[in-house]
């Protein structure tokens, strides 16, 4: 199983950018899937999820109502928008799928994720 996080670069406060993740070897259909990050120097953290319904997301309070994540079964891709970047979002993120079907484990916590992509950088300056 790969995942492949691809769209991270290098952007200005207020700006946008799209995270895609594609997945092969397994299908997401049926399975939450996540984004995590990582900031230099701290610990990996929640961002946001998806059900494997894609009727519910849940996102950490530090990007709620700028991060929207997304999925296309068909494609075997998940996405993350983020909108109105800041500084402090600057990390390494992270795609994740979970280990169990259907919704069975907490889609915030890591230890429910079983595959992991290698991570994209976001770069946000002042």
């Amino acid at each position: 199983v790969q995942l492949q996080a691809s769209g991270g670069g290098l952007v200005q406060s207020g700006d946008s950018l799209r995270l895609s993740c594609v997945v092969s070897g397994h299908t997401i259909s049926g399975y939450d899937m996540g984004w995590f990050r990582q900031a230099p120097g701290k610990e990996r953290e929640f961002v946001a999820a998806i059900s494997w319904t894609g009727g519910s997301t849940s996102s950490a309070s530090s990007v709620k109502g700028r991060f929207t994540v997304s999925r296309d079964n068909a494609k075997n891709t998940i996405y993350l928008q983020m909108n109105s970047l800041k500084p402090e979002d600057t990390a390494v993120y992270y795609c994740a799928q979970e280990r169990k079907p259907y919704g069975s484990s907490d889609n915030r916590a890591e230890s429910s994720y079983a595959y992991w992509g290698q991570g994209t950088l976001v770069t946000v300056s002042s």
